[in-house]
Protein backbone atom coordinates (compact mmCIF):
# COMPACT_ATOMS: atom_id res chain seq x y z
CA UNK A 1 0.00 0.00 0.00
CA UNK A 2 1.47 3.34 -0.98
CA UNK A 3 1.28 6.53 1.02
CA UNK A 4 -1.33 7.91 -1.36
CA UNK A 5 -3.80 5.07 -0.82
CA UNK A 6 -4.67 4.90 2.88
CA UNK A 7 -8.39 4.24 3.13
CA UNK A 8 -10.78 4.86 5.99
CA UNK A 9 -10.94 1.20 7.03
CA UNK A 10 -7.16 0.97 7.32
CA UNK A 11 -7.01 4.17 9.36
CA UNK A 12 -9.75 2.88 11.65
CA UNK A 13 -7.81 -0.35 12.28
CA UNK A 14 -4.66 1.58 13.12
CA UNK A 15 -6.44 3.96 15.48
CA UNK A 16 -8.36 1.12 17.17
CA UNK A 17 -4.98 -0.37 18.09
CA UNK A 18 -3.49 3.01 19.01
CA UNK A 19 -6.15 3.82 21.60
CA UNK A 20 -5.38 0.75 23.70
CA UNK A 21 -2.55 2.85 25.15
CA UNK A 22 -2.52 3.94 28.80
CA UNK A 23 -3.10 7.56 29.78
CA UNK A 24 -3.40 9.45 33.03
CA UNK A 25 -6.72 8.50 34.65
CA UNK A 26 -7.58 6.80 31.33
CA UNK A 27 -8.62 10.22 29.99
CA UNK A 28 -7.54 9.21 26.46
CA UNK A 29 -6.48 12.78 25.51
CA UNK A 30 -5.86 12.10 21.81
CA UNK A 31 -7.41 12.90 18.47
CA UNK A 32 -6.44 11.61 15.03
CA UNK A 33 -6.99 13.25 11.66
CA UNK A 34 -6.52 11.27 8.46
CA UNK A 35 -5.60 13.11 5.28
CA UNK A 36 -6.64 10.36 2.89
CA UNK A 37 -5.04 11.64 -0.29
CA UNK A 38 -1.70 12.32 1.36
CA UNK A 39 -1.70 9.09 3.38
CA UNK A 40 -0.87 10.91 6.58
CA UNK A 41 -2.32 10.88 10.08
CA UNK A 42 -2.14 13.77 12.49
CA UNK A 43 -1.96 13.06 16.22
CA UNK A 44 -3.38 15.90 18.24
CA UNK A 45 -3.73 16.44 21.97
CA UNK A 46 -7.23 17.13 23.25
CA UNK A 47 -7.15 20.11 25.65
CA UNK A 48 -10.64 19.25 26.90
CA UNK A 49 -9.18 16.08 28.42
CA UNK A 50 -6.25 17.74 30.14
CA UNK A 51 -5.71 17.61 33.92
CA UNK A 52 -5.56 21.29 34.69
CA UNK A 53 -4.63 20.84 38.36
CA UNK A 54 -2.21 17.89 38.44
CA UNK A 55 -0.84 18.18 34.88
CA UNK A 56 -0.84 21.94 34.16
CA UNK A 57 2.10 21.71 31.74
CA UNK A 58 0.45 18.78 29.90
CA UNK A 59 3.46 16.54 30.43
CA UNK A 60 1.30 13.51 31.24
CA UNK A 61 -0.99 14.34 28.32
CA UNK A 62 2.01 14.19 25.98
CA UNK A 63 3.09 10.85 27.47
CA UNK A 64 -0.35 9.32 26.94
CA UNK A 65 -0.64 10.58 23.37
CA UNK A 66 2.87 9.34 22.61
CA UNK A 67 2.00 5.90 23.98
CA UNK A 68 -0.88 5.85 21.50
CA UNK A 69 1.56 6.95 18.79
CA UNK A 70 3.79 3.97 19.53
CA UNK A 71 0.81 1.63 19.31
CA UNK A 72 -0.02 3.21 15.95
CA UNK A 73 3.49 2.38 14.76
CA UNK A 74 3.05 -1.22 15.96
CA UNK A 75 -0.29 -1.50 14.17
CA UNK A 76 1.09 0.00 10.97
CA UNK A 77 3.92 -2.54 10.99
CA UNK A 78 1.45 -5.37 11.59
CA UNK A 79 -0.57 -4.16 8.61
CA UNK A 80 2.49 -4.04 6.37
CA UNK A 81 2.96 -0.29 6.50
CA UNK A 82 5.85 1.89 7.52
CA UNK A 83 5.12 4.84 9.81
CA UNK A 84 7.43 7.83 9.38
CA UNK A 85 6.92 10.13 12.38
CA UNK A 86 7.62 13.84 12.67
CA UNK A 87 7.24 15.12 16.24
CA UNK A 88 5.86 18.61 16.88
CA UNK A 89 5.91 19.55 13.17
CA UNK A 90 4.34 23.01 13.62
CA UNK A 91 5.67 25.28 16.41
CA UNK A 92 2.65 27.54 15.91
CA UNK A 93 0.27 24.64 16.70
CA UNK A 94 1.35 23.06 20.02
CA UNK A 95 -1.60 20.65 20.08
CA UNK A 96 -0.35 19.05 16.85
CA UNK A 97 1.92 16.49 18.49
CA UNK A 98 2.97 14.40 15.48
CA UNK A 99 2.50 13.80 11.79
CA UNK A 100 2.64 10.17 10.68
CA UNK A 101 3.29 9.45 7.01
CA UNK A 102 2.18 5.92 6.13
CA UNK A 103 4.04 4.15 3.36
CA UNK A 104 6.21 1.15 2.54
CA UNK A 105 7.57 -1.00 5.39
CA UNK A 106 10.73 0.12 7.17
CA UNK A 107 13.62 -1.77 8.75
CA UNK A 108 11.98 -1.65 12.20
CA UNK A 109 8.70 -3.21 11.02
CA UNK A 110 9.48 -6.79 12.02
CA UNK A 111 10.37 -5.87 15.61
CA UNK A 112 7.36 -3.58 15.96
CA UNK A 113 4.91 -6.07 14.44
CA UNK A 114 6.04 -8.70 16.96
CA UNK A 115 4.46 -6.58 19.73
CA UNK A 116 1.03 -6.44 18.11
CA UNK A 117 -0.18 -9.58 19.88
CA UNK A 118 0.15 -7.96 23.32
CA UNK A 119 -1.54 -4.62 22.57
CA UNK A 120 -4.81 -5.77 24.11
CA UNK A 121 -3.21 -7.98 26.75
CA UNK A 122 -1.41 -5.06 28.39
CA UNK A 123 -3.40 -3.76 31.35
CA UNK A 124 -2.41 -1.74 34.38
CA UNK A 125 -2.47 -4.05 37.40
CA UNK A 126 -3.38 -2.50 40.74
CA UNK A 127 -3.08 -5.88 42.47
CA UNK A 128 -0.29 -7.24 44.67
CA UNK A 129 2.61 -8.91 42.89
CA UNK A 130 4.54 -11.95 44.05
CA UNK A 131 7.96 -11.95 45.68
CA UNK A 132 9.78 -13.47 42.70
CA UNK A 133 12.39 -11.06 41.40
CA UNK A 134 12.46 -10.09 37.74
CA UNK A 135 15.43 -11.77 36.07
CA UNK A 136 18.34 -9.50 35.08
CA UNK A 137 18.03 -10.63 31.46
CA UNK A 138 14.43 -9.40 31.33
CA UNK A 139 15.42 -6.08 32.89
CA UNK A 140 18.16 -5.73 30.29
CA UNK A 141 15.54 -6.25 27.58
CA UNK A 142 13.37 -3.51 29.06
CA UNK A 143 16.34 -1.15 29.24
CA UNK A 144 17.06 -1.89 25.58
CA UNK A 145 13.43 -1.16 24.68
CA UNK A 146 13.68 2.28 26.29
CA UNK A 147 16.96 3.03 24.51
CA UNK A 148 15.39 2.26 21.14
CA UNK A 149 13.15 5.29 21.75
CA UNK A 150 15.96 7.56 22.95
CA UNK A 151 15.22 7.18 26.67
CA UNK A 152 16.76 5.47 29.68
CA UNK A 153 15.25 2.96 32.07
CA UNK A 154 17.04 2.58 35.40
CA UNK A 155 16.34 0.16 38.23
CA UNK A 156 16.85 1.89 41.57
CA UNK A 157 18.54 0.05 44.40
CA UNK A 158 16.75 -0.71 47.66
CA UNK A 159 17.47 2.60 49.37
CA UNK A 160 16.25 4.68 46.46
CA UNK A 161 13.19 2.46 46.00
CA UNK A 162 12.26 3.28 49.60
CA UNK A 163 12.77 6.97 48.81
CA UNK A 164 10.40 6.75 45.85
CA UNK A 165 7.78 4.92 47.92
CA UNK A 166 8.04 7.62 50.58
CA UNK A 167 7.49 10.22 47.87
CA UNK A 168 4.37 8.33 46.76
CA UNK A 169 3.04 8.66 50.31
CA UNK A 170 3.93 12.36 50.33
CA UNK A 171 2.12 12.85 47.02
CA UNK A 172 -0.97 11.10 48.36
CA UNK A 173 -0.92 13.50 51.30
CA UNK A 174 -0.63 16.45 48.89
CA UNK A 175 -3.70 15.27 47.00
CA UNK A 176 -5.64 14.61 50.19
CA UNK A 177 -5.03 18.23 51.22
CA UNK A 178 -5.89 19.69 47.80
CA UNK A 179 -9.65 19.76 47.05
CA UNK A 180 -9.05 20.67 43.40
CA UNK A 181 -6.78 17.67 42.90
CA UNK A 182 -9.25 15.37 44.65
CA UNK A 183 -12.09 16.66 42.50
CA UNK A 184 -10.06 16.15 39.35
CA UNK A 185 -9.32 12.53 40.24
CA UNK A 186 -12.94 11.91 41.20
CA UNK A 187 -14.17 13.25 37.85
CA UNK A 188 -12.26 10.50 36.03
CA UNK A 189 -13.31 7.72 38.40
CA UNK A 190 -16.56 5.78 38.47
CA UNK A 191 -18.13 3.31 40.84
CA UNK A 192 -19.21 1.09 37.95
CA UNK A 193 -18.40 -2.55 38.75
CA UNK A 194 -17.69 -3.49 35.14
CA UNK A 195 -16.19 -1.44 32.27
CA UNK A 196 -18.79 -3.06 29.96
CA UNK A 197 -21.90 -3.41 32.13
CA UNK A 198 -24.89 -5.42 30.99
CA UNK A 199 -28.00 -3.69 29.60
CA UNK A 200 -29.82 -4.76 32.77
CA UNK A 201 -27.25 -2.99 34.94
CA UNK A 202 -27.51 0.12 32.82
CA UNK A 203 -31.28 0.13 33.12
CA UNK A 204 -31.23 -0.38 36.87
CA UNK A 205 -28.73 2.39 37.42
CA UNK A 206 -26.32 0.03 39.19
CA UNK A 207 -23.49 0.95 36.83
CA UNK A 208 -22.39 4.03 34.99
CA UNK A 209 -21.35 3.55 31.39
CA UNK A 210 -18.69 5.75 29.87
CA UNK A 211 -15.90 5.20 27.41
CA UNK A 212 -13.11 6.60 29.57
CA UNK A 213 -11.95 6.94 33.16
CA UNK A 214 -11.20 4.28 35.77
CA UNK A 215 -14.11 1.94 36.66
CA UNK A 216 -14.30 0.11 39.98
CA UNK A 217 -13.31 -3.17 38.31
CA UNK A 218 -9.84 -1.70 37.73
CA UNK A 219 -9.32 -0.26 41.25
CA UNK A 220 -7.71 -3.39 42.65
CA UNK A 221 -7.95 -4.18 46.38
CA UNK A 222 -7.24 -1.79 49.19
CA UNK A 223 -3.87 -2.15 50.87
CA UNK A 224 -4.05 -3.74 54.31
CA UNK A 225 -0.35 -3.38 55.07
CA UNK A 226 1.31 -0.65 57.08
CA UNK A 227 3.11 0.76 54.03
CA UNK A 228 1.42 2.56 51.19
CA UNK A 229 0.86 0.38 48.14
CA UNK A 230 2.84 1.62 45.12
CA UNK A 231 -0.36 2.21 43.12
CA UNK A 232 -2.86 5.05 43.13
CA UNK A 233 -5.97 4.23 45.13
CA UNK A 234 -8.84 5.43 42.94
CA UNK A 235 -11.29 3.93 45.43
CA UNK A 236 -10.82 6.90 47.72
CA UNK A 237 -12.89 9.01 45.36
CA UNK A 238 -15.61 6.38 44.86
CA UNK A 239 -15.63 3.83 47.70
CA UNK A 240 -16.85 0.34 46.77
CA UNK A 241 -18.21 -1.59 49.80
CA UNK A 242 -17.20 -5.09 48.63
CA UNK A 243 -13.85 -4.11 47.14
CA UNK A 244 -11.70 -6.19 49.50
CA UNK A 245 -8.26 -5.86 51.07
CA UNK A 246 -4.85 -7.34 50.26
CA UNK A 247 -1.24 -7.19 51.41
CA UNK A 248 0.98 -5.72 48.69
CA UNK A 249 4.56 -6.77 48.12
CA UNK A 250 6.97 -5.66 50.83
CA UNK A 251 9.73 -4.84 48.35
CA UNK A 252 8.20 -3.54 45.11
CA UNK A 253 10.32 -3.76 41.98
CA UNK A 254 10.44 -0.32 40.39
CA UNK A 255 12.02 1.14 37.29
CA UNK A 256 12.45 4.83 36.47
CA UNK A 257 11.97 6.01 32.89
CA UNK A 258 13.90 9.19 32.18
CA UNK A 259 15.06 11.63 29.54
CA UNK A 260 18.08 13.96 29.32
CA UNK A 261 15.91 17.07 29.00
CA UNK A 262 12.33 17.94 29.90
CA UNK A 263 10.76 19.47 26.79
CA UNK A 264 7.55 18.47 24.99
CA UNK A 265 9.67 16.55 22.48
CA UNK A 266 11.26 14.63 25.37
CA UNK A 267 7.81 13.84 26.74
CA UNK A 268 6.75 12.45 23.37
CA UNK A 269 9.84 10.28 23.20
CA UNK A 270 9.25 9.13 26.77
CA UNK A 271 5.64 8.17 26.06
CA UNK A 272 6.72 5.99 23.15
CA UNK A 273 9.48 4.46 25.26
CA UNK A 274 7.02 3.82 28.09
CA UNK A 275 4.64 1.91 25.86
CA UNK A 276 7.46 -0.04 24.25
CA UNK A 277 8.68 -1.06 27.73
CA UNK A 278 5.16 -1.99 28.88
CA UNK A 279 4.48 -4.09 25.80
CA UNK A 280 7.86 -5.80 26.06
CA UNK A 281 7.19 -6.55 29.74
CA UNK A 282 3.77 -7.97 28.89
CA UNK A 283 5.28 -10.18 26.18
CA UNK A 284 7.80 -11.41 28.77
CA UNK A 285 5.00 -12.45 31.16
CA UNK A 286 5.33 -9.53 33.56
CA UNK A 287 2.52 -7.55 35.16
CA UNK A 288 2.95 -3.79 35.29
CA UNK A 289 1.54 -0.63 36.75
CA UNK A 290 2.61 2.99 36.70
CA UNK A 291 3.00 5.51 39.48
CA UNK A 292 2.99 9.19 38.50
CA UNK A 293 1.81 10.72 41.79
CA UNK A 294 5.15 12.13 42.97
CA UNK A 295 5.81 13.45 39.46
CA UNK A 296 2.65 15.56 39.58
CA UNK A 297 3.98 17.88 42.30
CA UNK A 298 7.00 20.05 41.37
CA UNK A 299 8.31 20.07 44.93
CA UNK A 300 8.51 16.24 44.89
CA UNK A 301 9.37 15.40 41.31
CA UNK A 302 13.04 16.38 41.40
CA UNK A 303 13.70 14.05 44.35
CA UNK A 304 12.40 10.99 42.46
CA UNK A 305 15.58 10.98 40.39
CA UNK A 306 18.39 8.76 41.61
CA UNK A 307 21.31 11.17 42.25
CA UNK A 308 23.78 8.40 41.36
CA UNK A 309 22.18 7.71 37.96
CA UNK A 310 22.61 9.63 34.73
CA UNK A 311 18.89 10.17 34.10
CA UNK A 312 18.17 13.87 33.93
CA UNK A 313 14.38 13.93 34.35
CA UNK A 314 12.15 11.09 35.51
CA UNK A 315 9.01 10.85 33.37
CA UNK A 316 7.37 7.75 34.88
CA UNK A 317 7.79 5.26 37.69
CA UNK A 318 7.02 1.71 36.51
CA UNK A 319 6.23 -1.18 38.85
CA UNK A 320 7.14 -4.66 37.60
CA UNK A 321 6.48 -8.15 38.84
CA UNK A 322 4.48 -11.33 38.59
CA UNK A 323 0.79 -11.23 39.36
CA UNK A 324 -2.67 -10.59 37.90
CA UNK A 325 -2.62 -8.61 34.68
CA UNK A 326 -5.35 -6.23 35.84
CA UNK A 327 -8.80 -5.47 34.47
CA UNK A 328 -9.40 -3.86 31.10
CA UNK A 329 -10.52 -0.25 31.16
CA UNK A 330 -13.04 1.17 28.68
CA UNK A 331 -12.08 2.83 25.42
CA UNK A 332 -13.86 5.50 23.43
CA UNK A 333 -15.17 4.43 20.01
CA UNK A 334 -12.82 5.05 17.10
CA UNK A 335 -15.49 7.29 15.56
CA UNK A 336 -15.07 9.65 18.52
CA UNK A 337 -11.34 10.12 18.04
CA UNK A 338 -10.76 9.77 14.27
CA UNK A 339 -11.67 12.41 11.71
CA UNK A 340 -11.21 11.74 7.99
CA UNK A 341 -10.70 14.36 5.33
Amino acid sequence: MSASHVDADTAARLVADAVTAPSMHNAQPWRFLLHSAAGTLELRGDPERAMTRTDPDHRALHLGCAAALFNLRVSAAWNGLGAHVALLPDPADPWLLANVALGPPTEENHELAALHDVLRRRHTSRHPFGDERVAPALLDGLRAAARLEGCQLTVPDSWHTETVLALVRDAEHHEEMDPLARAETASWTTGAPDPSPTPQAQTSGRATTRGDGIPAAAFGPRSSGAATAPVRDFGRAHPVPDRGWAVFEKHPQLALLGTPADTPADWLRAGQALERVLLRATADGLATSMTSQPLEWPELRWTVRDPLASVGHVQMVVRLGYGPSGAATPRRPVTDVLEIR
